[in-house]
């Protein structure tokens, strides 16, 4: 599909796009892989039928506008570059396009109130915990609001683990083989502060010391995905800063956070080449940590009395696709003494969290959720593993009306696990 799109034209931040639309020759490999697809059955809902509407758009054959809703329905989890036999990197064109199209877009004021309520409390953890909290009291109203609002309030956990202040520095626990700076993340922090509890005793275990940097912030992944690029740069930059340059990888135990960061080349193109250089280099340090984990040859302690327990592992879009991170996860979790590993029907299919995909596309999350439940409850596993918080929260929340709803943790429990006597539970929240 040649384009008449010039780099030129497009101008050195939004230049990446045009490789993408260029490289797509409408096989349609894609479609049978596509969340949206699947869902909806109509064309302009494939990444096919969404790289030639941007096309057109860029190429001023089309008013912006039109093709907004179908842009919009794009949950961004790249199962279609996973099946793309021409090597189509979907994710170098969704993202900057929804920057180039929200600075011609108006928006309504339920739209915009929405967004910025988004992105001034989600990535930040204190107001988080308070909207949580707040919003949990006025569960009862969700029906009555916005489809928007009322997902906030719907999604809204019962209940709030405590608040965990984390140490600036873990050592290693004997010989150290390794120093590490973990990003702490946002949401996690507040829902699920035991999922880096346990990263940070893993990793000590291993002869790692574990870097938590006091100055850390969000890592812009929610903003650089809603086309706010402005707003992912500066919560960047402020990363940039404090991370410490003498470590040997920044990781993270977010799927979404770790490949956001990995994005930071293309997020911050046609900047300052000094702060383009500077995103570069901090984007080839981050690491996820089950691939971390597996490269420094994790070993679980022998037990041959371990309890056997059954594990359905579900691929985060942001692990399998965008980093093309499936083999780890799964050798670590075959390590663990007594555990049996189980593979559930449509792994590339998303679960329908999509970071606030859930929020703004509500019925479509819940579709996606519910089939996605389905297939993980259908391997018969006792335990739902995975490598990100969205996931992990949107599969808890659609198992939650079953008969036997789904214990899920993230991958890194179970490893964590596997040093406990007796055996932690693997739903635990201390």
């Amino acid at each position: 599909m040649l384009s008449q799109i010039s780099k030129k034209a497009l101008g050195p931040e939004f230049a990446s796009m045009k490789e993408p639309i260029e490289a797509c020759v409408h096989c349609g490999f894609c479609l049978p892989t596509c969340p949206t697809y699947a869902t909806m059955g109509d064309e302009m809902n494939s990444p096919r039928g969404r790289i030639f509407l941007m096309k057109e758009t860029l190429e001023g054959k089309l008013d912006p506008a039109s093709i907004d809703p179908y842009i919009d329905n794009c949950l961004g989890c790249l199962a279609c570059v996973t099946s793309c036999p021409s090597g189509v990197e979907y994710g170098e064109l969704i993202s900057p396009y929804r920057a180039w199209s929200e600075k011609k877009r108006k928006r309504s004021f339920s739209e915009k109130l929405q967004r910025l309520a988004l992105l001034k409390t989600i990535p930040h953890p204190n107001r988080f915990r308070a909207a949580s909290k707040i919003a949990t009291v006025f569960k009862p109203l969700a029906q009555r609001l916005p489809k928007g609002f009322g997902a906030m309030l719907e999604l809204a956990p019962e209940t709030l683990p405590p608040k965990h202040d984390f140490q600036e520095r873990y050592p290693a626990i004997g010989e150290q083989h390794g120093r590490v700076a973990l990003l702490s993340g946002c949401a996690q922090q507040v829902l699920a502060p035991r999922i880096n509890q346990a990263a940070i005793r893993v990793l000590n275990r291993a002869g790692i010391e574990v870097l938590v940097p006091k100055n850390q912030g969000c890592c812009g992944s929610l903003a650089m995905h809603i086309g706010e690029s402005k707003e992912a740069r500066t919560a960047a930059a402020r990363n940039f800063d404090a991370f410490p340059d003498d470590v040997d990888a920044i990781i993270s135990t977010a799927a979404g956070c770790g490949s956001g960061m990995k994005e930071y080349g293309t997020l911050f193109a046609g900047q300052d080449p000094e702060i383009l250089e500077e995103a570069r280099n901090f984007a080839s340090r981050v690491i996820d940590i089950c691939e971390y984990l597996d490269q420094i040859g994790f070993t679980p302690p022998e037990n041959q009395n371990a309890a056997p327990q059954t594990v359905a592992y579900h691929d985060a879009c942001h692990l399998a696709h965008a980093q093309k991170i499936r083999s780890s996860p799964r050798k670590l979790l075959q390590s663990v003494p007594g555990l049996t590993l189980l593979e559930p029907a449509e792994w590339e299919i998303c679960c329908g969290s999509a970071g606030s995909y859930n929020i703004e596309h509500p019925d479509t999350a819940k579709t996606l959720g519910k089939r996605k439940v389905k297939n993980l409850a259908a391997t018969g596993a006792e335990i739902v593993a995975t490598g990100n918080i969205g996931c992990l929260t949107q599969i808890e929340f659609h198992s939650k009306d079953q008969a036997t709803p789904l214990r899920v943790v993230h991958t890194v429990e179970l490893l964590d696990g596997a040093f406990q006597e007796p055996r932690m539970h693997a739903n635990s929240h201390e």
